[in-house]
């Protein structure tokens, strides 16, 4: 494939070029991506894609998803889902997802590693996966969604959380989550929001019991271990328990930022979850009144957070905020005060550096993998241009066209 006119923003931060031509190979691969004027010949019979006014930049990753959940509404009904539905559901969420130019997501919480398998193999659309399975976290916390009340036995964690209440029974569950391919561990530093029994401030699982995930992770080919931390006190246990990432964040100070700092954990603010998933009618009367008194406090810290330089990582919590307007997250973290190429880096680079494959995706560079997106105008000057999924005309993954307006002409090498 050859991209010829578009402005290229390639996911380094390097400045744009304005004219340029991006070329991918017969794997898949980028094999030149600069000035359309230093561009080796096109290959006889490429499929051409004519960009002008356009810009390609490299494919998007949300680094905190839920495919398997369509609402927060929905959270409390799992129990009561026909399987079978509900798998057909979360599939066609992920090729929305990947037609809105994530070609790479994070799942943390209620997706099976089957949907990463079903990617790989082709059986399904959406973007190349890695997944937590389940939520860990303690008895009444924020991974507890057991219906109160219910028939002996009813308990919704199943399928979403998993519950452990001692430094022993997390290593097990830890162990039970690796057992059914886990790539990444999530954890419950702190409560939440949408938890129907706890507060954001309250403190989740110890700095002892998060010590011991992160070890027993380190243990079983040093998995990654996100921390689901809101409250300031669980975020500092969280990064001194030596998380590689605080999911949230919505609290984290200036000690909170040093310990960050100091140790290259990554923040994943999830901005959209806060500022785009307020609605009444749909959410639990204690989901909206919490969502309502954090708002401020998250724009202060996220700020702040921006300001000192922070290691920001893009992630939104899709499923309780709407699927498939991921890139949304941009015009947050804009609002907050990362410049737009910031936020375009933090979305590529920095979150593929987080999910440890910055070797294979995250930048347009020869030898990587060709994930790519074509967007209408220029999101540096207006990085709306990345939100609307129909500004979005094509999208690109691995080589392999995903999404384009129509059918891409062969053409004859130059």
């Amino acid at each position: 494939m050859v991209i010829t006119g578009a402005r290229l923003v390639d996911g380094t931060g390097a400045a744009p070029v304005a004219d340029a031509e991006v070329h991918t190979g017969e794997r898949g691969e980028v094999t030149y991506a600069g000035p359309a004027a230093a561009a080796p010949p096109r290959p006889r019979g490429a499929r051409l894609v004519e960009a002008a006014g356009q810009t390609v930049l490299p494919g998007f990753v949300d680094c905190h998803v839920h495919f398997a959940v369509g609402s927060s509404a929905e959270i409390g009904r799992r129990f009561a889902a026909d399987p079978t539905v509900e798998v057909l559901r979360t599939a066609e969420r992920m090729r929305r997802t990947l037609h809105a130019g994530v070609t790479t997501a994070r799942d943390l919480g209620g997706a099976p590693a089957g949907f990463r398998t079903a990617v790989a193999e082709g059986l399904i659309e959406g973007p190349r996966l890695h997944t937590a399975v389940r939520i860990l976290g303690h008895t009444g916390g924020h991974a507890d969604f057991s219906v109160p009340h219910g028939p002996a036995g009813l308990d919704t964690s199943a399928g979403l959380g998993e519950i452990a209440d001692t430094v022993d029974e997390v290593r097990v569950a830890v162990r039970r989550l690796l057992r059914e391919g886990a790539d990444v561990i999530k954890l419950c530093a702190t409560g939440g929001m949408g938890s129907p029994y706890d507060q954001p401030d309250d403190e989740g699982l110890t700095e002892e019991e998060i010590r011991a995930v992160v070890e027993e992770a380190a243990r079983h080919g040093g998995r990654p271990v996100a921390a689901h931390a809101q409250g300031t006190a669980g975020i500092r246990n969280a990064i001194r328990g030596g998380v590689t990432s605080v999911e949230h964040g919505y609290g984290i100070d200036d000690e909170g930022l040093d310990l960050a700092l100091e140790r290259g954990t990554f923040l994943v603010p999830t901005l959209s979850t806060t500022f785009d998933g307020l609605d009444r009618s749909r959410m639990e009367p204690y989901h909206y009144e919490k969502k309502i008194r954090w708002s401020e406090k998250t724009k202060v810290n996220i700020s702040r957070a921006i300001e000192r330089g922070a290691r920001i990582a893009l992630g939104t919590d899709s499923g309780v905020c709407p699927h498939a307007r991921n890139l949304r997250e941009l015009i947050h973290l804009v609002a907050l005060g990362m410049s737009p190429m910031d936020a375009i880096v933090a979305g590529t680079r920095t979150a593929a550096e987080l999910l440890g494959l910055a070797d294979l995706i995250g930048t347009l560079e020869p030898g990587k993998a060709a994930d790519l997106v074509v967007c209408e105008g220029d999101p540096l000057t207006d990085i709306a241009a990345l939100a609307d999924p129909d500004r979005i005309r094509y999208v690109v993954q691995q080589g392999v066209v995903r999404k384009a307006p129509g059918p891409l002409p062969a053409h004859a090498a130059r």
